[in-house]
């Protein structure tokens, strides 16, 4: 079936699902394949559970006219996506960065649904598949979109911008993070400036943390339709001021020589700059501060980003959706910098995808971080344990330091869980809350 057909059955059925698990009355079932899944196995299963039509690419699983037969799956969704973004016309603002996108893309969504009706990237969905899928949730009721761009390897961000098309661009920062795919931190950088490739290349308009100066090189590097810039230095058109960090934020942010004070939920100095990308985006957009401060306000954290539990035991900031060494650092200064009674713990796992760099890496955080005072250090993971010493706790595996905190019932602590997703630290949290 030609792509043009494939639109017209996705007008009529404008519901994407991949997992028979989740399926949807009268959606459209993609039989995407994965290292251990065939997803045309799972086709007719979803006919049963409810869809309405299932697009293969393996023509013996073909019953009916209700499978779609194409060549790939996975790139007939790319280009339907495509095909949908190109009738698109509303404003769409593409979002990436080594750390703090999600919590960005989140805010910038807080923000601007007090004005607009908004669609952001659900959870982390912003990768080669989970773009395409964004993209296709964008209905006629949509008035603005926010799509969140992740990647691993040179290219993929380049690739995405062909999918989601953003006329307006932002990137948090660039840090030490998935060092082993890009290739060392300078393809770190080259990677993500490639959302300031395509806004150069398509008169498109960038958010620029002026500040920050290895944003402010790679962006003199392009020519842009507009930049609009926010920082911490007065003289930028839109300004912060961080006036409460103790431990949850309190920005005071200037635009037009009016000032405001907003109060977030959210814990960490480094999400100040979060907090004033979606500001600036708010006031581009039109909006007043009164709407800008209540979507701050009323955004709280969640997914264990930035996230702090009030226990009957401890303060638990639960920040272990994932880590590098940029936003590790970054937890470390802040959990420093809170000032609290509480005796302070930092549980901290390894972190992923650095290559050859790790052990470099885990050893330079051991040693920042056996730097704090007041601060007891727990160390956990591969990695990390081959550092062991005699000055903190060391364990090779979750559940040995799950095991380890049982016995010793920590209470009256102010704690930071911090590491890689792959490390589980949900299991921490259970013995500690």
């Amino acid at each position: 079936m030609h792509l043009n057909e494939i639109y017209k059955v996705y007008l009529r059925h404008p519901i994407i699902s991949t997992d028979t698990r989740k399926i949807e009355k009268n959606s459209i079932f993609l039989a995407l394949k994965g290292s251990n899944f065939n997803g045309n196995e799972f086709a007719d299963k979803a006919l049963e559970l409810g869809a309405a039509y299932a697009i293969i690419d393996e023509v013996s699983y073909k019953k009916d006219d209700r499978f779609i037969l194409v060549q790939d799956v996975l790139s007939s969704l790319q280009e339907l996506a495509k095909h949908h973004r190109d009738q698109l016309t509303i404003p769409i603002i593409g979002i990436t960065g080594s750390n703090g996108k999600t919590t960005s893309k989140e805010l910038i969504q807080a923000v601007l649904k007090q004005k607009f009706n908004v669609f952001a990237t659900k959870g982390n969905l912003n990768n080669h598949i989970g773009v395409p899928l964004s993209i296709l949730s964008i209905n006629k009721k949509t008035e603005i979109a926010v799509i969140e761009m992740g990647a691993n390897h040179q290219q993929e961000i380049a690739f995405l911008c062909t999918i989601a098309k953003p006329g307006y661009g932002l990137i948090t920062n660039v840090g030490k993070a998935h060092l082993e795919g890009f290739g060392g931190y300078e393809g770190v950088k080259k990677a993500k400036g490639e959302l300031y490739a395509w806004l150069s290349e398509n008169a498109g308009t960038l958010f620029l943390q002026k500040d920050n100066r290895e944003l402010v090189t790679m962006a003199n590097a392009f020519r842009f339709k507009e930049i609009i810039s926010y920082g911490f230095n007065p003289q930028h058109s839109i300004s912060g001021r961080l006036v409460e960090d103790n431990p949850l934020l309190g920005l005071e942010w200037t635009f037009n020589h009016e000032k405001t004070v907003v109060t977030s939920q959210l814990t960490g100095s480094y999400n100040a700059e979060n907090i004033l990308a979606a500001i600036a985006i708010g006031v581009y957009f039109g909006l007043n501060g009164n709407e800008i401060n209540t979507g701050i306000a009323n955004y709280h954290p969640e997914n264990n980003r930035s996230q702090i539990i009030q226990s009957k035991k401890n303060t638990i900031i639960c920040d272990y959706y994932n880590a590098n060494v940029s936003s590790m650092e970054a937890a470390l200064q802040n959990i420093s910098s809170i000032k609290t009674p509480l005796k302070k713990t930092l549980i901290l796992g390894d972190m992923f995808e650095l290559g050859k760099e790790s052990l470099k890496e885990h050893r330079l955080l051991v040693e920042k971080a056996l730097l704090l005072k007041d601060c007891d250090c727990i160390f956990i993971g591969k990695d990390f344990y081959e550092l062991k010493n005699d000055k903190a706790a060391f364990y090779k595996t979750t559940d040995e330091a799950v095991d380890a905190l049982r016995k010793e019932a920590l209470e009256g602590r102010l704690i930071l869980l911090k590491a890689s997703r792959g490390m589980t630290f949900e299991k921490i949290l259970a013995v500690i809350e």
